[in-house]
């Protein structure tokens, strides 16, 4: 282990050594039965003599913090070392970071109805597993390019201009590290302090928090069976927030009429229109309208997408169509905060692109989830307890409490509630069922401790787990 020691003055140096030595040892950065570098190796490093050293890890060795062992080394004790507390500190964030709470992680449970959360067994996990182990033997080493590998964004543009009717070439998307980076970026380069951000109601959580974080005044833009309201977006907004191909959380899709009228408002308010198109590959029925983007001829649209869904969340992957007068600042922005994503696995989903893959992973998981969205809304069709949203896309369906009737929090069971995903009051009662992380023999169980939970009675409102 190479432990860094900073000596100064002509004082006690071997003290130096021994109260550095400890303090690494108390705070956790030396840990127990990590090996120390040798006296005479130490000693050379800091310029002091090999003694000075030896008597510094012999008073540590009386203390019972270091043990010898012949012909191998002085190492930390085996013996459990008490860690020493990081100050608090006195230095406060905002006001704003004080109100975005940090999400608590859920404990496994039996009936895993959580959103926005795919299956991982679905995932060809071999496959991918070549692609990138290839990519980490020929991938050169060095930084790359903020705006991403030049291959993956020239297959990413004819993705999405096949599947998804999206105009745009290989310079026009920009790689980020999910679908919140790009949301970030966006946010740096327009959202000026105090600035109207309007976003959908009820809508997802994690957009308002983030624009919010950036300075702005986020106002929350009721949704009916068409969309969002585009009457009632503020006459002060100047970017908007939208869901169309598969509102979150609801999963009704923004009406062609409902898509032209925002684009007439933002050319009439010189405004912003942010298309965040989460998971749109999952269809089950009906043919989809076109995209905002695609509709756009004044260039007001920026595409937001990810792989999170489609692939999984952990690679952190996704991408930002933007009009050509935004690139620059951009690729300013993405330098600026974290430079380039991971090459080698940017390398790998170029190859999974071309190859066909991604669109047979696609056709593959949406046989499966279409079974499972069904199932859903079969069982749930018959309970007049429950207004359940149509919806034939994504990995989520959503159904609004009828009048009188709470939910209960249940054992083992994971069920969202719809006024999480409001801002502003009166939240509308309700829950989101997810069925990406639960399987399809798992979910009858599931619905039906679901509806034994379910009342049709007034209960204090208390949060599912």
């Amino acid at each position: 282990m190479d432990v860094h020691i900073s000596l100064g003055g002509r004082g006690d140096l071997a003290a130096q050594v021994y109260r550095q030595l400890l303090d690494a040892i108390l705070d956790g950065r030396l840990r127990s039965g990590e090996r120390l570098p040798p006296t005479r190796e130490l000693a050379s490093r800091l310029e002091i003599s090999r003694n000075t050293v030896a008597l510094a890890y012999d008073r540590l060795v009386a203390d019972g913090f270091l043990v010898g062992r012949a012909g191998a080394g002085t190492f930390v004790s085996a013996e459990p070392v008490r860690g020493r507390a990081a100050p608090k500190g006195v230095v406060r964030p905002r006001a704003v970071w004080r109100q975005i709470e940090e999400p608590r992680p859920v404990p496994p449970v039996a009936y895993d109805f959580r959103v926005g959360v795919p299956d991982p067994r679905l995932f060809p996990m071999e496959t991918w597993r070549r692609l990138v182990a290839r990519e980490l033997r020929v991938s050169a080493a060095g930084y790359g390019e903020p705006s991403g590998y030049a291959p993956l964004r020239e297959a990413i543009s004819r993705h999405i201009g096949i599947s998804r009717s999206v105009h745009a070439g290989p310079d026009d998307v920009l790689i980020t590290n999910g679908a919140q980076q790009a949301l970030d970026l966006v946010g740096r380069v327009l959202i000026e302090p105090g600035a109207c951000v309007a976003v959908e109601e009820p809508g997802y959580p994690p957009a308002r928090e983030l624009f919010r974080s950036l300075g702005a005044r986020v106002a929350g833009v009721p949704v009916d069976a068409e969309g969002l309201v585009v009457e009632a977006i503020p006459g002060s907004a100047r970017i908007v927030y939208v869901t169309p191909s598969h509102q979150f959380p609801l999963g009704t899709p923004m009406s062609l009429a409902r898509r032209a009228a925002l684009l007439a408002w933002a050319e009439r308010r010189n405004a912003v229109v942010i298309e965040d198109d989460y998971d749109s590959e999952f269809r089950f029925g009906e043919r989809p309208l076109e995209p905002l983007q695609s509709l756009d001829r004044a260039g007001r649209v920026i595409y937001v997408g990810s792989f999170s869904k489609t692939l999984l969340p952990m690679l952190r992957l996704g991408f930002l169509v933007a009009p050509a007068s935004l690139g620059p600042a951009l690729r300013a922005a993405k330098r600026l905060s974290d430079w380039h994503g991971e090459l080698p696995t940017q390398a790998a989903l170029a190859r999974f692109i071309d190859e066909g893959l991604l669109a047979r992973h696609i056709r593959k998981a949406t046989r499966e989830y279409a079974a499972r969205h069904a199932l859903i809304a079969e069982t749930l069709a018959g309970d007049d307890r429950l207004d359940l949203i149509p919806s034939t896309a994504g990995l989520h369906l959503c159904a609004r409490l009828c009048p009188g009737v709470s939910v209960r929090p249940m054992p083992g069971l994971a069920v969202e509630r719809l006024e999480a995903y409001c801002g502003e009051n009166p939240a509308q009662p309700g829950i989101v069922l997810g069925y990406g992380a639960i399987t399809q023999e798992a979910i009858p169980g599931g619905l039906r401790q679901l509806r034994s939970g379910m009342s049709a009675g007034p209960e204090p409102a208390r949060p599912l787990p």
